[in-house]
């Protein structure tokens, strides 16, 4: 019985397997049939590729060979022009030496011209004359660089030219010349207008001086003019058309003008001295308010006493009648009480006249010493500056010693005419109280004689 169920078994496992079989059958020749197409196309791929490949082969081979036919023919090239230099070379050097012959010494002629050139170009940059003549500057400069050139000569016209420029040059700076030209004014507009030029000196227009831009090569007023008095004299000039004027002349073509406008004004140097500065100054003004208000106090106190001592009847517009009045109001007293009366009539009239007088010797004790003070703070700042930009620039310890210095003189201004006042205030008021001091002292005395 179990080997009849082992063969039934096989049976049925041998009947699926060949239906499983049958189907996979079909499957596989599908399979099979795309195997062979694509093993078709990939080997025309490949015959393809082998077919471009072996073409550009040969194409490079070509381009290799062409590239080794222009390296030769480069080569020849090469080696041919390196005999053709060489041979120009001979000829250039022949060359040379036939114009060394041939120009003997126009050559050294040629050096020179070269040399003034070039030396003569920065002179006339600078030159004001060049404002009446432009482009002079500009021939020179070419020709020196033309000179330069081995190559190039300069001609006859060029060689006059020269000669004729430097002796324009001596010629114009002996005249005033008046001419019109492009003046660059102080808020950039650039206008033609009339130009006297005084030698190689001053330029001046519209009663201003002018400065000449060597940059540019043109005229600009001078955002600063100088102090009137010299400024005055360009109006003088301008308005002469005939023999002489009086002009303030800058024989260093600017160099003083352009120091004299650097000169700080008067407003500006006491700007320099700061806050210490102002309040030295108000001092100053104050003491010189009081002075005159005590001058002309004592001086119309020194008239009525000069009346009253003329005079036999009593006032009470001065300090002498009021203290000559105090004899008629105690007659009968004894000298001893009178004399402490007219003291005490003295002692009130005192501070009428000494009143504010010792407020301007205060003022000028007080103000050299503010002097010193800005002394120190403007010599402190100067050594922050220094701390911080190192001395190497002197301009950065300019603020700092302008305030040091400024606050010094100021202080010294005001100091030494308050003394004065002082003292002189005080001598006139001093001289009324001897007066009152005087009348007083006779009064006594005749009372004292009288007694007797």
């Amino acid at each position: 019985m179990k080997t009849l169920f082992k063969v039934i078994g096989l049976a049925g496992v041998l009947a699926s397997s060949q239906l499983i079989a049958a189907e996979k059958s079909v499957n596989l020749d599908d399979l099979l049939k795309k195997l062979e197409q694509g093993q078709y196309q990939q080997s025309q791929e490949n015959k393809r590729r082998e077919q471009e490949f072996v073409q550009k082969r040969t194409e490079q081979d070509r381009l290799l060979k062409d590239a080794v036919a222009d390296k030769r023919k480069e080569e020849r090239k090469s080696e041919e022009l390196e005999v053709a230099s060489r041979d120009n070379d001979v000829k250039i050097e022949n060359l040379e030496r036939a114009l060394d012959e041939r120009l003997g010494s126009l050559k050294e002629l040629f050096g020179v011209l070269q040399q003034v050139a070039g030396d003569t170009t920065s002179k006339f940059s600078n030159s004001v004359i060049s404002a009446e003549y432009p482009g002079r500057g500009e021939f020179l400069s070419n020709l020196a660089q033309k000179m330069g050139n081995s190559s190039e000569l300069a001609s006859i016209e060029e060689i006059e030219r020269v000669w004729f420029e430097l002796q324009r040059e001596m010629t114009e700076s002996g005249k005033v010349s008046r001419f019109e030209t492009d003046v660059v004014k102080t808020d950039g507009e650039k206008s033609k207008q009339p130009v006297i030029r005084i030698g190689t000196f001053n330029l001046v227009s519209g009663g201003n001086y002018l400065e000449w831009n060597t940059d540019t090569q043109s005229a600009a007023v001078m955002t600063r003019q100088p102090v009137s008095r010299f400024h005055d004299t360009v109006a003088e000039l301008e308005s002469t058309t005939s023999g002489y004027a009086g002009f303030a002349l800058d024989p260093t073509g600017g160099n003083i003008l352009g120091a004299l406008i650097q000169t700080p004004s008067d407003l500006e140097r006491i700007d320099q001295g700061g806050a210490v500065g102002y309040v030295i100054l108000a001092l100053g003004l104050i003491a010189v308010l009081i002075a005159l208000e005590r001058y002309i106090v004592l001086f119309i106190t020194e008239q009525k006493v000069k009346r009253q001592l003329k005079s036999t009847e009593l006032r009470e517009d001065n300090p002498l009648g009021r203290v000559l009045m105090v004899k008629e109001k105690y007659k009968d007293v004894a000298s001893d009480t009178l004399e402490l009366k007219l003291s005490e009539a003295i002692l009130k009239e005192m501070p009428k006249l000494t009143r504010s007088i010792n407020f301007i010797k205060i003022i000028s004790v007080v103000a050299p010493l503010l002097g010193l003070l800005g002394t120190v703070t403007g010599m402190i700042k100067t050594f922050q500056m220094i701390t911080l930009f190192g001395a190497g620039d002197p301009q950065i310890m300019a603020g700092g010693i302008s305030q040091a210095l400024v606050t010094t003189v100021q202080g010294l201004i005001v100091a030494i005419p308050t003394v004065l006042l002082f003292t002189w205030l005080n001598t006139r008021s001093k001289n009324i109280i001897h007066i009152l001091q005087e009348q007083s002292a006779g009064i006594i005395a005749e009372r004292s004689e009288q007694e007797h």
